[in-house]
């Protein structure tokens, strides 16, 4: 079975407050990227889990990457057999744009596909969750407003039909344990919900993204391709996630021109 595994913006991320756990409460709003996607196939194998990638080389061992921990996640709770899984990399990771998340997913549903688990929607979420924050998204991959670590979902409505949307990353990119230790949390004048109500035209510097400020602070590279976003015409330019992708929202297709080492991704939406 062969699925192709979306990303995901981030429309607006308000960081508020360090929870006894040791994570974050978030308020986001996550938007399905339907253009750019990695290329995930989970076969039948005599046994065990087997990996091959292909495409974007990631930064980790295959014990250690998302579709192989979903894939023996799904094994120990239901005893399902062998996979073979090979994963077409095509995302940008260390980006905030959620591709190994989506990655986990798509192999969970698989299997249920495969195997006639027959699991519903609600128990896809939470296997979904237990890999990550933002993983169960992609179960629904629909715009959802979510809160707790990001995994506690609600469908809002958010219509960027007919817009064009320009995801750009430098060649460098931002950990999450960066982004996470130069945080300030506090809590919005506004919710999340309420400001993305606003035109488009009124986004830019009241629908922000908290990690934003320290992140830009330590990479010129990533505020400097945001700068050429809105200089360029973008409604609405902002990191995604906690970077180090960015993207801008037009109201034409735009002429672009970034250096050979950005990756560029266009789409209407």
């Amino acid at each position: 079975m062969t699925i192709n595994a979306n990303c995901k913006i981030n429309l607006g991320l308000n960081v508020l407050r360090r929870r006894p756990d040791g994570y974050h409460d978030l308020e986001t709003v996550m938007f399905p990227v339907r253009g750019l996607y990695d290329v995930v196939t989970v076969e039948l194998a005599a046994t065990g889990v087997t990996f091959t990638a292909a495409g974007i080389a990631v930064d980790c061992a295959a014990e250690d990457n998302l579709c192989v921990r979903a894939a023996r996640l799904m094994q120990e709770r239901y005893g399902v057999g062998g996979v073979h899984i090979t994963l077409d990399k095509r995302v940008p990771f260390g980006a905030g744009l959620g591709g190994g998340s989506s990655d986990a997913t798509a192999v969970i549903v698989a299997i249920n596909d495969i195997f006639d688990l027959h699991l519903d929607r609600a128990t896809l979420v939470t296997l979904a969750a237990e890999l990550g924050s933002d993983t169960a998204f992609f179960v629904y991959n629909d715009a959802q407003l979510c809160t707790g670590r990001g995994e506690i979902m609600q469908p809002i409505a958010v219509d960027l039909a007919g817009l064009w949307l320009v995801v750009v990353k430098p060649e460098e990119g931002v950990s999450t344990a960066e982004a996470y230790r130069g945080v300030r949390p506090a809590l919005p004048a506004h919710s999340l919900a309420e400001l993305l109500k606003r035109p488009i035209t009124q986004w830019q510097g009241s629908v922000k993204n908290d990690f934003e400020p320290h992140i830009l602070a330590a990479h010129p590279a990533i505020a400097s391709l945001k700068q050429s976003l809105l200089a360029d015409g973008a409604l609405y330019a902002s990191m995604s996630g906690s970077g180090s992708a960015l993207f801008g929202l037009f109201d034409h297709k735009p002429t672009l021109h970034f250096s050979e080492d950005t990756f560029v991704h266009i789409e209407q939406l």
